[in-house]
């Protein structure tokens, strides 16, 4: 191994026989509504900061007892997350994450001069005794149900659980809802409550990740007036086209989001299946589309099979997993086919 492995060394990369788990980004196209979205003059313009009205009126429709000024419209998900933690920390405060979790919360937490508090799972559940033991010494929880990387859910009591004791405590709960439409086993369930900031974006369940809009919500208006002030500085209006092919989005009926999800499941079935067939310890995921299984070394396995076989995947030890691999299955059967022969030629022979 000749370099150091890092997510930026595969994000993007195609072609030339490669055969992509990498990047969590959706294959299938957008609907229609979006596609067909022609810009138009005003689009070019600058915009309010939190985002443009009619947008915001139709995701508060969404969210009972919301209202339109309970959102900030952001770039993606990610700055949502970046201005939520900015606006209700400071430098030293710990902020609670579940292991394994998304690779860029612990960067994003240690950005803002802040401290990740580790919660441990099993078999990608959270451990509640853990969690109970440890939340009095938190500012904040952050949870990610379904999850990035594993594609479990949290079980709706442990979520219930997690409501009543950041209530008590009187901080807030941060709440990763990118995946909350991405479920194969039940309904989702979204946390509530006077103290929870829900993140979410458009990028997963509207196959929309180039256009970069995401949203934070939150009925408390500090955490709202103090996210606007901050993307004032920082990066203004999220893009205005961009927004509206979101709102049109928003037009888009349920039996699309719905068709996706059959299409994610059996793509999981096939993974996971394929998976156990070739004796990988490995949890079935339940939404999303990742899944993480346990591999023997796994920087070797990452670097041999992008090198030697063109496969990406992305190291578990990102994901705060050191002894797994992240496969996302975001690409097509025939993909995922040759993709497992090729990791089965792997483990027999290296």
């Amino acid at each position: 191994m000749d370099k150091e492995l890092s997510p930026s060394m595969f994000i993007g990369v195609r072609g030339n026989g490669i055969i992509s788990f990498g990047s969590g980004q959706p294959d299938l196209p957008p609907p229609k509504e979006v596609l067909s979205c022609a810009p138009e003059p005003e689009d070019f313009k600058y915009g309010l900061i939190a985002g443009r009205l009619d947008l915001r009126q139709e995701l508060s429709k969404e969210i009972k007892g919301s209202a339109s000024d309970d959102f900030v419209i952001t770039n993606g998900a990610s700055e949502a997350l970046d201005l939520t933690l900015r606006a209700i920390g400071k430098p030293k405060d710990r902020i609670i994450i579940h292991k394994p979790y998304y690779y860029s919360y612990k960067p994003l937490i240690e950005l803002n001069h802040m401290e990740p508090l580790y919660v441990e799972t099993h078999k990608g559940k959270i451990d509640a005794d853990d969690f109970e033991k440890k939340v009095h010494k938190a500012k904040a929880v952050l949870i990610n149900s379904p999850s990035n990387p594993t594609g479990r859910i949290q079980d709706i009591k442990t979520l219930k659980f997690i409501e009543k004791v950041t209530d008590d405590l009187d901080i807030p709960l941060l709440s990763d809802e990118v995946y909350k439409d991405l479920i194969y086993e039940r309904e989702n369930y979204m946390l509530s409550g006077p103290h929870v900031v829900t993140i979410n974006s458009f990028s997963k369940t509207f196959d929309m990740c180039g256009a970069r809009v995401g949203y934070l919500y939150s009925n408390d208006k500090s955490i709202v007036d103090e996210a606007v002030r901050l993307k004032t500085y920082t990066s203004m209006n999220t893009n205005i086209l961009a927004q509206r092919m979101a709102y049109h989005a928003t037009k888009v009926p349920r039996k699309f989001v719905d068709e996706q999800v059959k299409i994610w499941k059996q793509r999981r079935d096939l993974i996971y299946d394929g998976m156990c067939k070739l004796g990988l310890d490995v949890w079935k995921p339940e939404g999303a589309f990742y899944i993480l299984p346990k591999i023997k070394n796994p920087r070797k396995f990452v670097w041999d099979m992008f090198k030697k076989h063109k496969v990406i995947t992305y190291l578990g030890e990102w994901f705060g997993a050191n002894d797994r691999v992240r496969f996302s299955y975001a690409l097509d059967v025939s993909k995922i086919e040759e993709g497992l022969k090729r990791v089965g030629k792997y483990l027999k022979k290296g």
